[in-house]
């Protein structure tokens, strides 16, 4: 199969050979003005659920995996990280099962699924850090737990989002790290000290910078001064326009650097539901008129409802940062940072065949997407299902 379009990578017009699910080569060609965008195809890695399906729900199965991935290629991501969040255990332990299953059953989902993330259940109680995290299921880590969990999947999961603080933290990141799984700092109340034990002992990133933080903090000797100072750690974070301010998105990129920083969608069961309230457990949610996501009578978020396409597009309105410059942060940011294959997340000869194809004009609140490739086939084209 052959495909045209500009890379938005380098503004070049370039013409794609697809073979055996993997880009055989790359040639340029002349431009035309019917070339759309081209890139690689998204990654992301914090994705709990959509559009009343979820990773951590009871009645997870492969068929409700199979909506969820549906809904993500129609944003142009190809890949995501699968996020359980804080959850009864048994109901973990089931979850990451059918998830193990499901990738052994379909080729599509296998292709699709790059890792796991666990996002608890290790997290601070404390309002705020807490999230929207069911404080009857938090609990101080246990390497137990994890090689539990890693067995029933499979070695598939890549990340574990903990909090630092919580008793015996330390010596499960040394643990968990040595066995191959990133650990990232998230939803924590921790001292600087505490951020800086985490980060000799193995941590290597921080979940959603910036988000899952108390309302109120120290001025000048906080967790997020720390995280964002601590040029060890990589950062995601939400630009969906709701998680963070304008101003501070543009403070993180400069302090980080756009080679430290990455795009995820922290998109939620709720996202793209009618507006109300929902339960979860024993947490009420509230789905806004505006579209965001928070715990019921608070002024916490709870999640997102937004996928990559908006996040891209508010990242630039931010910023000022071109396609090229804000396209990694979502495709070889997250694949260097995870240890996925070099060739991932790029345009190149023997690169996995997975490609989005979009518009964009400055301004618009999202990239258009016409069509997305996943393993060198057709997953979504606009106007149809692929």
């Amino acid at each position: 199969m052959i495909y045209e379009g500009v890379n938005a990578l380098t503004g070049e017009a370039v013409e794609i050979e697809i073979e055996q699910a993997r880009i055989c080569r790359v040639k340029n060609i002349e431009a035309s003005d019917e070339h759309r965008y081209l890139a690689p195809g998204f990654l992301d890695i914090q994705v709990n659920g959509y559009n009343g399906h979820g990773y951590s729900h009871e009645d997870l199965s492969e068929d409700t995996i199979k909506k969820i991935i549906s809904a993500l290629d129609s944003s142009g991501t190809t890949q995501h990280f699968p996020t359980i969040v804080t959850s009864p255990n048994d109901r973990m332990i089931k979850n990451l099962a059918v998830l193990t299953q499901a990738v052994s059953a379909s080729e599509d989902i296998a292709a699709a699924v790059a890792g796991i993330h666990i996002e608890g259940p290790y997290l601070s109680p404390e309002e705020g850090p807490r999230g929207a995290h069911d404080p009857a299921y938090l609990r101080d880590p246990d390497f137990n737990d994890f090689q539990v969990w890693q067995d029933a999947a499979q070695g598939l999961i890549r990340l574990i989002t903990l909090a630092p603080e919580r008793k015996g933290a330390i010596e499960f990141i040394r643990k968990v790290t040595s066995a191959g799984v990133h650990i990232a700092i998230g939803h924590t109340g921790a001292e600087p000290a505490c951020i800086q034990e985490a980060i000799e002992a193995g941590a290597c990133m921080t979940t959603h910078l910036g988000n899952g933080s108390h309302s109120l903090l120290p001025r000048l000797k906080n967790y997020i001064w720390e995280q964002l100072a601590a040029d060890e750690l990589a950062a995601s974070i939400i630009c969906d326009g709701f998680h963070l301010p304008a101003a501070v998105i543009k403070v993180f990129k400069r302090a980080k650097g756009l080679e430290k920083l990455i795009l995820v969608s922290d998109v939620a069961y709720y996202g793209g539901l009618r507006p109300g309230i929902y339960q979860f457990d024993n947490i009420d949610l509230q789905v806004f008129e505006d579209g965001h996501l928070g715990l019921a009578g608070t002024e916490f978020l709870a999640g997102a409802a937004h996928l990559l396409d908006r996040d891209i597009a508010h990242f630039m309105a931010c910023t000022g940062c071109s396609l090229a410059e804000t396209i990694p942060l979502c495709t070889a940011n997250p694949s260097t940072i995870m240890g996925l294959p070099q060739n991932y997340g790029r345009i190149e000869e023997g690169s996995p065949a997975n490609l989005v194809f979009f518009d964009y004009h400055e301004g618009n609140g999202r990239l258009d997407i016409v069509r997305t490739i996943r393993n060198g086939k057709e997953v979504f084209i606009s106007g149809r299902n692929a």
